[in-house]
């Protein structure tokens, strides 16, 4: 029951994620309810509604089906714009900035649902339209029910009212930004709420018995509770060996068990294990990185060159890298204190080498930004952090960086420039480790 629970809620969030998710929703919620509508029609909802409120109600069949009809015929017109704009907006991001991003574009649960509020008025204007039907010389028409279509074509205007704002939001690169930072924020943040301050150490699995993983895709989500279930069950510990969001191929080694498992208990865990052929800020920290990281340098290409994007991608890239300095290496999965589970991280000093040697590559002729890089390095060596290793990475990372700088920097004048800047910053983190 377990496993099927956890497989339906990994289903459902690979599910929601696609574009068509709510629209399909919703289209079926206007089909039952255009049924339903139906139904109180028959048991004589317009009659009693034209005895009480007759200006309310459409009394002549011809016009209830042309109002019908034109109501159908706008809002389609409408939905082809709407999508159209939606295919606008994610060939720009994809050329302008990353296509990474489209992953959470396409996500927008606001444009799915406006969408979906399109599609359920047209469907059910349809329904509607076929219940008119002729009744010897008259029409048997359902008044409540084409008022109820009118209400909906009046809400549909407004929702592409805001449809239109909200896109035009939604393609500012200062939006895209401040919502992967957001999203990476709240998942490294949950992460470092959930790791354990207990120091027993995680055995040594160099000599655990080796798992295959028997499908390809990232490594996405694990359900850590079944995991330690199982763990107690069987008497046994477990360590994954790729870290979350990395890509496995089939039949790569994916986990270690203390004991050895057989064919059943080996399926158990794979159960326990998701993938997915995309990515998502949602689930894993790194990628809000890694997008940040491409948005910078598709910024300082040529064909872009907009520094200014760069530079602001790099300030949030400076927040997400201090919080980062208070995770561990390692993560470790206990229950009442007894560790059950290891997961693969990636380290700090990889985060950080990733980040910076895609942006040396592509900006170290650049001396703008590389005093902003400096002045992000800088302001890491002053935070604090869970290992003191990383601040010899950063130092590490900025002699890198002024390396590059001289090299492909030819004005004399720009490189004494950053030569002070960092011998600066040097001098202050030497004299603050001398008060200390």
């Amino acid at each position: 029951m377990k496993k099927l629970l956890y497989r339906s809620l990994s289903f459902f969030n690979i599910l929601e994620s696609k574009i068509a998710f709510y629209p399909t929703v919703l289209a079926l919620f206007g089909i039952f309810f255009a049924f339903l509508l139906m139904y109180f029609e028959s048991l004589g909802i317009s009659k009693y509604l034209l005895e009480k409120a007759p200006i309310l109600v459409v009394d002549n069949g011809n016009t209830a089906m042309t109002m019908l009809s034109a109501l159908i015929s706008g809002l389609i017109s409408v939905i082809v714009f709407s999508f159209s704009m939606v295919m606008l907006l994610l060939s720009q991001a994809s050329s302008n900035y990353s296509p990474r991003l489209l992953p959470g574009l396409i996500s927008d649960r606001k444009h799915q649902i406006i969408l979906g509020i399109y599609l359920s008025t047209i469907l059910y204007n349809i329904f509607i339209l076929f219940s008119i039907q002729p009744t010897g010389d008259k029409y048997q028409i359902p008044g409540f029910s084409v008022l109820m279509g009118i209400l909906g074509t009046v809400i549909c205007i407004y929702a592409f009212i805001f449809f239109i704002h909200n896109i035009s939001q939604s393609i500012q690169i200062s939006n895209i930004l401040k919502k992967i930072y957001t999203q990476s924020k709240i998942r490294l943040t949950d992460v470092i709420e959930k790791e354990s301050t207990h120091l027993t150490q995680f055995p040594d699995s160099d000599d655990w018995h080796e798992y295959h993983s028997e499908k390809s895709g990232y490594l996405q989500n694990i359900s850590y509770t079944n995991m330690i279930n199982f763990s107690k069950e069987n008497d046994t510990q477990l360590h994954i060996i790729p870290f979350k969001g990395s890509f496995i191929l089939n039949g790569i080694p994916l986990f270690k068990s203390k004991n050895k498992l057989n064919k059943e208990q080996v399926k158990q865990v794979l159960d326990n294990i998701s993938f997915a052929r995309e990515e998502l800020v949602e689930d894993n920290y790194i990628l809000g990185f890694k997008q940040l990281t491409e948005v910078i340098v598709k910024a300082m290409s040529p064909g872009i060159n907009d520094p200014g994007t760069a530079i602001n991608a790099i300030d949030y890239l400076t927040e997400l890298l201090a919080l980062r300095m208070q995770k561990k290496d390692i993560n470790v999965i206990r229950r009442d204190e007894i560790p059950y589970l290891k997961i693969t991280t990636v380290d700090f000093k990889d985060i950080l080498y990733q980040v910076m040697v895609a942006i040396r590559t592509y900006c170290k002729h650049d001396v703008t930004l590389n005093q902003k890089l400096l002045v992000m390095l800088h302001y890491l060596l002053q935070q604090k952090t869970y290992n003191q290793d990383y601040y010899d990475n950063i130092k590490e990372e900025a002699t890198l960086l002024l390396a590059d700088a001289k090299d492909a920097i030819t004005n004399p004048t720009d490189i004494n420039r950053l030569t002070n800047l960092a011998e600066t910053f040097t001098f202050e983190l030497n004299n603050a480790a001398e008060n200390e």
